[in-house]
């Protein structure tokens, strides 16, 4: 069992671009720095439900189907799922509709706790107001032999690296400089120096990092 991140992120380290609001949950930029990912066989397949067996296959598409490989249970932030921007919505579900790609239980670390969602494909949110190692716990618990995944967003993934919890971080890195929004590497000064570092350049021009201990 392992502990997992991966982030699409631009060449200055911006995780979640500026600009958020319903139109734009992640961000007015957002596009730009997963455009290689949403180009992806997987992608297509797996999130948008495309079953026409379309989409790039090549360096990217490899590390798409990575990042559902293999995983047990996916922590992730309120900003993820979208409570921030549905904050009193009791019936808001998350941003994919009937269908969420995760197919496992995912944690939605919260200030505001909320009933459990279940889906008929095995996805099923459950909300705590919890530190990261408690969060941890629990989706180890749930994940049974599978990987941990902590899917985002970028303050939430920043939490699991400054505590030391993360086994392996993947970021692809999107050649385009955003120059605002949060970034994945703040106050994380060496943290290379607890894995080794491994980088492949993909078809699409993105750089593909892998920190691994």
């Amino acid at each position: 069992m392992a502990v997992r991140i991966d982030l699409n992120i631009s060449l200055d380290g911006v995780a979640m671009p500026a600009g958020q609001s319903p139109e734009h949950p992640m961000g007015e930029e957002w596009g730009k720095i997963v455009a290689h990912y949403a180009a992806t066989r997987t992608f297509r397949r797996r999130v948008l439900h495309d079953p026409s067996g379309e989409g790039t296959t090549g360096v990217d598409d490899r590390y798409a189907a990575a990042y559902f490989h293999g995983v047990g249970a996916e922590i992730m932030g309120a900003g993820m799922f979208g409570l921030h921007a549905y904050p009193d919505d009791a019936d808001w579900r998350g941003w994919w509709g009937d269908e969420p790609p995760f197919e496992v239980p995912v944690l939605v670390l919260t200030h505001r706790e909320r009933p459990p969602i279940e889906f008929a494909n095995g996805t099923r949110f459950e909300f705590l107001a919890t530190s990261p190692q408690s969060a941890l716990t629990r989706a180890q618990e749930l994940a049974g032999a599978g990987d941990v995944r902590v899917g985002g967003g970028a303050g939430v993934a920043r939490d699991f690296l400054a505590a030391g919890l993360v086994d392996r971080l993947h970021v692809a890195i999107t050649p385009v400089v955003l120059g605002r929004g949060v970034r994945l590497w703040d106050d994380l000064h060496e943290l290379e120096r607890d894995y080794a570092v491994t980088s492949e350049v993909a078809e699409s021009g993105v750089i593909h990092v892998t920190f691994a201990r």
